[in-house]
């Protein structure tokens, strides 16, 4: 019993599991966006990508936050075994969520010709109905986040994402057939954006679909559990129960800064997404750039690049929602110690996953968007390049993302919102500066992109140290990643290169590539001494891995 709940404890490996769920529903979105890139096109992903920004501003103010500010309230009472208390919170949380989501589904499903071109209203509606539902489903996933096991998300999220990968591709050539009576692309104009907009819709009905997939499998682990929540409830001693007018202050006095610094952190896709669709053309007066419309372009940035170099940010996701419960109930105990000990083991997790991927994604930037996307070339190489220039991104999104975290854990729950707004501030300015007098283009988001979150990352850590006294280890955190990265870097594009001359295969040698840019990397992390034997033990399968690592002699 003790080593299980050791194990559980590992919020580390709870968190590789929910990582690797993040990262296999997240290569199930991309495996499914080239069949349906391939079916509604870039402009019928662009519509979706534009009106997918408003869907997701509206659930982060309404819904998406719930998981986490959950999981610490419920965390806090379960570190004190007050099963009931803990238990009318979860009861308490359903009811403002489906308060709050039906007020964001309605907002959403009116407000949408205020939001969006008259073009792509029908598709924002279209998300609003995903607006109520999912508020419940965070609260489930929250709960069980809570008891520090991430199993039941995790498989909720595959789930989620294979049903949304089944019916968008479904649906859009359901609806694609149904209005135009084939799925070939039309000659006019007017039919061809008909055609984009009843496949983006589709693609927005499999959202829905996704959503609805994993509620009904979270309500099924419910109730599989009830029985032991039942029985946890009986045996608890604690007399004083807290009254729903206390839980509803608690919840809302907790879950709006979750909200808000969640909302204003991943504010700044609706707005570049305004910014460039929206603004930028009536600035310049133009509306194709280089023979694609902005809606085109938009869909090539948001669906192919920035949805590609989202992927290892994942893992600084899934970190984040292991670390809050974690840190809050070593926080209610006063051991604070051990919480800066969490803080750093979590930072340099995530900098070793991270990094890497930065550098896998720069150095082979080109051939993963066309081993993903398989598009024509003017496509590959626009993406690609994009890709190449978010790769820093990738490192300073997943520290900023574990840094809000870290602050909310540690009971500063406004400071991440305040940090988020000075961020967003700068970065909007920036794009609009950029965008508007010079010809970066779409590169004027990425270096927006960029300055925000890294500003983000350096207000956080500030904030960090003055909560905790925390200070950044750097030597074996962030440096000795960084020279690994980069010799993997080269050696993997130097290995691309040579196979690519010798079989002609670009996805054969980019996979091929990858295979061998791993080993090298952990190599060199190792003989570098950026991983001791108790911090790879920490990894899933860590023990394995010490093993291995022990009998080729990369570990004394």
């Amino acid at each position: 019993m003790g080593s299980k709940e050791n194990k559980r404890d590992n919020f580390i490996l709870q968190a590789g599991l929910l990582a690797a769920a993040g990262m296999i529903s997240r290569i199930i979105g991309l495996l499914y966006r080239s069949p349906l890139n391939a079916i509604i096109g870039e402009r019928g992903l662009g519509f979706y990508q534009s009106t997918y920004e408003y869907y997701t501003i509206v659930l982060l103010i309404s819904s998406y936050s719930i998981p986490a500010a959950i999981s610490k309230v419920i965390a806090g009472k379960l570190a004190v075994k007050e099963y009931r208390n803990a238990h009318r919170i979860f009861k308490g949380a359903l009811l403002y969520t489906s308060v709050v989501g039906f007020v964001g589904a309605l907002f959403l499903f009116l407000g949408a010709p205020a939001l969006v071109d008259k073009e792509v209203v029908p598709v924002l509606r279209t998300f609003a109905p995903t607006i109520f539902f999912y508020g419940f489903l965070g609260v489930l996933r929250g709960y069980f986040q809570a008891h520090k096991t991430m199993a039941q998300t995790s498989v909720s999220q595959i789930l989620e994402q294979i049903v949304n990968a089944v019916v968008s591709i479904g649906a859009a050539c359901s609806l694609i057939f149904m209005t135009m009576g084939t799925l070939e692309e039309p000659a006019e104009l007017t039919g061809q954006i008909e055609r984009a907009r009843s496949g983006a819709i589709g693609s927005a009905m499999g959202t829905g679909a996704g959503v609805v997939a994993g509620l009904l499998f979270m309500l099924w682990v419910y109730h599989l559990n009830k029985r032991t929540i039942k029985r946890r409830i009986q045996q608890d001693t604690h007399t004083q129960e807290d009254s729903y007018r206390s839980i509803f202050k608690t919840i809302t006095l907790v879950v709006t800064p979750f909200i808000l610094s969640t909302a204003i952190y991943d504010l700044s896709k609706p707005i570049n997404n305004s910014l460039y669709t929206k603004i930028l053309p009536g600035m310049k007066n133009v509306v194709l750039y280089g023979g694609q419309d902005v809606y085109t372009k938009w869909g090539i940035f948001s669906g192919i690049a920035v949805t590609v170099s989202n992927i290892p940010i994942a893992f600084a996701s899934a970190m984040a929602s292991a670390m809050i419960p974690s840190i809050a109930q070593l926080v209610s105990a006063g051991d604070m110690k051990q919480a800066k000990e969490k803080i750093a083991q979590a930072i340099k997790t995530t900098m070793v996953v991270s990094i890497p991927c930065a550098a896998g994604l720069f150095s082979l930037a080109k051939p993963i968007v066309y081993l993903l996307f398989p598009r024509p070339d003017e496509v590959i190489d626009l993406a690609g390049n994009l890709l190449m220039a978010l790769a820093v991104s990738v490192v300073l999104y997943s520290l900023s993302t574990l840094g809000n975290s870290i602050l909310q854990g540690l009971g500063r729950v406004n400071v991440p919102m305040i940090n988020s707004a000075v961020a967003l501030l700068v970065q909007t300015i920036a794009a609009f500066a950029l965008l508007c007098f010079t010809d970066l283009d779409l590169y004027s988001l990425v270096i927006a992109n960029t300055l925000y979150a890294g500003i983000v990352c350096i207000l956080n850590q500030w904030a960090v140290r003055r909560t905790c006294g925390y200070r950044q280890e750097w030597l074996r955190t962030i440096l000795i990643p960084i020279a690994s990265a980069a010799l993997m870097g080269g050696v993997a594009r130097g290995v691309f290169e040579g196979l690519l001359l010798l079989i002609k295969s670009s996805r054969i040698a980019v996979i091929f590539a990858i295979v061998v840019a791993v080993p090298v990397y952990f190599t060199a992390l190792l003989l570098l001494r950026g991983l001791n034997e108790e911090e790879l033990r920490a990894f899933p399968k860590g023990h394995l891995l010490a093993k291995l690592a022990k009998k080729l002699r990369l570990l004394r």
